[in-house]
């Protein structure tokens, strides 16, 4: 019986190697036509805060988009010391993504098909952890993969920023003792 653990192990790693089709090979080859229609993060922030970063897409082709897609950078930031076993430190916590956007990559929400004409928002919940003036970046996808590209009507990559100042101090609350309402203030 001791032969066949090797054999057991070669057959396993075989199967891990990637063999077969390639992860993009349902994905559709074109170009479908996507517009950000709104877009909205609280330009200031105190640290703690919680705030709703909102993105709006519209299909406005004639196509099904196959998978609309939002990558976000700004979200994180490199630590400057070189021996840092993980130089990744958060700008926000991510509280909260797009409901149903999950996918394998760490930036990347993706909605499903986009008919023509619709339009899908993706909504993020999330914490403010390093003060400072941050920019935030995002851009629409029509897929996962790069075959399927989201342009707008005027032929340019759908994209767009936020400018967000992150005070120090953090957002005031208090509570109206009348109708027990959460009153928050700008910090």
């Amino acid at each position: 019986m001791l032969g066949a653990a090797p054999v057991i192990a070669a057959l396993i790693a075989l199967a891990g190697c990637g063999g077969g089709a390639s992860q993009d090979a349902d994905e559709p080859r074109g170009t479908y036509t996507a517009e950000i229609t709104q877009a909205s993060f609280p330009p200031l922030q105190g640290l703690g805060q919680t705030s709703r970063m909102r993105v709006t897409v519209r299909n406005a082709g004639r196509e099904t988009i196959p998978d609309v897609a939002l990558t976000v950078d700004g979200l994180a930031a490199r630590e400057a010391q070189p021996d840092a076993m993980d130089a990744s430190r958060p700008i926000w916590v991510i509280d909260l993504g797009p409901v149903g956007g999950k996918t394998a990559y760490v930036n990347t929400w993706a909605l499903g098909p986009l008919a023509a004409g619709r339009e899908r928002t993706f909504t993020f919940v999330l914490t403010a952890m390093t003060a400072g003036t941050h920019l935030v970046r995002y851009r629409v996808g029509a897929g996962l993969n790069g075959n399927a590209i989201a342009r707008t009507p005027a032929d340019t990559v759908p994209e767009g920023s936020f400018t967000v100042r992150i005070t120090r101090r953090p957002r005031v609350s208090s509570v109206n003792p009348r109708t027990g309402a959460v009153i928050h203030r700008a910090p």
